[in-house]
């Protein structure tokens, strides 16, 4: 086999090439033909030229998107945003949505069901894609969708309806990239501070990477050298003192255990506070119910006195006719 004379320094770092070189001699594969060969490296190429072009699209709509709709772009990203676009069917319809229907627009099988069936409509649709939802937990995302929704409706109509100082009221400028993707951009802060508070933690940057399928894309990976055994940290050399560790590590250990009782005695008093707390609640509600049966039993007693008192005083007056 050739694995002895293929050089791998590129992708592995010298002890784990030495390694794999070694496994692949003694392996049990089979020798592999020119043909095999050709046919593989044609399929890897073929491979590098897919993503190439992947990639080439990728940055065509990424700039055809900041062209045509800046604002959705800096708030759902080029890929959301393009697909929401091709769904309505121009920039102009999307627009003239309201922003109920951007949030659940591309669910609508979804929709009309559960309307038939009267069960809890959807609270997204392609818009779930974007990175800001995909960062939310829970119910927050359903939240998040709702406000996204709301801004982006915002930038939409300033994308599809601004003619960017065009319109013949002097000689404008025209304006920079920046100005024209405010609304988004200021949209985009504002849904991120929402759900920081939401979730209660810092959420990730707007520069994370977003793949042409819509998910966050993770960092380039790298191979780093392995770690070695060190093999002076398996014993304590002479000169270190060792009775003075040991004396160290015992005062450590008992100040973290009297530390340890001391929290486990005042979770104990807390626990027991918080039962009798409780015990008392319930015995204060059930002397309200037994005093509220007593009042009810005493006005119906009262009731059935007053009905005999009404009927002998009857039957007194009708003796006496």
């Amino acid at each position: 086999t050739n694995a002895a004379t293929t050089d791998l320094s590129d992708v592995l770092p010298e002890e784990i090439e030495g390694a794999v070189k070694a496994a692949a001699e003694v392996s049990m594969g089979t020798e592999i033909t020119e043909e095999d060969l050709d046919n593989i490296q044609a399929l890897a190429e073929q491979v590098v030229g897919f993503t190439e072009y992947r990639q080439q699209l990728s940055s065509y709509l990424t700039a055809r998107m900041q062209a045509i709709a800046p604002n959705l772009t800096a708030l759902v990203g080029e890929l959301v945003g393009a697909r929401l676009i091709a769904h309505s069917g121009s920039l102009l319809n999307l627009a003239k949505s309201p922003a109920s229907t951007i949030q659940i627009l591309g669910a609508e099988k979804a929709l009309f069901r559960a309307l038939k069936t009267k069960h809890d409509t959807p609270k997204y649709g392609l818009i779930y894609h974007a990175s800001l939802i995909g960062q939310a937990t829970g119910k927050n995302k359903g939240k998040i969708a709702r406000m996204l929704a709301t801004k982006a409706a915002l930038g939409l109509r300033v994308d599809a309806l601004s003619d960017w100082g065009t319109s013949g009221e002097g000689d404008k400028p025209e304006p920079t990239e920046e100005e024209k993707m405010a609304v988004g951009v200021q949209g985009r802060l504002l849904v991120e501070r929402r759900l920081r508070g939401l979730e209660g933690k810092p959420i990730r940057s707007t520069a994370t990477g977003v793949a042409p399928n819509g998910q966050a894309q993770p960092a380039k990976w790298e191979v780093k050298e392995a770690r070695k055994y060190n093999a002076d940290a398996d014993g304590i050399s002479a000169n270190a003192p060792a009775a003075n560790e040991d004396a160290e590590m015992e005062d450590v250990t008992e100040a973290g255990a009297e530390a340890s009782s001391d929290e486990e005695e005042m979770t104990k008093e807390q626990k027991k506070a918080a039962k009798a707390a409780k015990k008392a609640a319930k015995e204060a509600k059930k002397a309200e119910k037994e005093a509220k049966k007593a009042s009810e039993k005493s006005s119906k007693k009262r009731k059935a006195d007053d009905d005999e008192d009404k009927t002998e005083k009857k039957k007194k007056k009708k003796s006496k006719d």
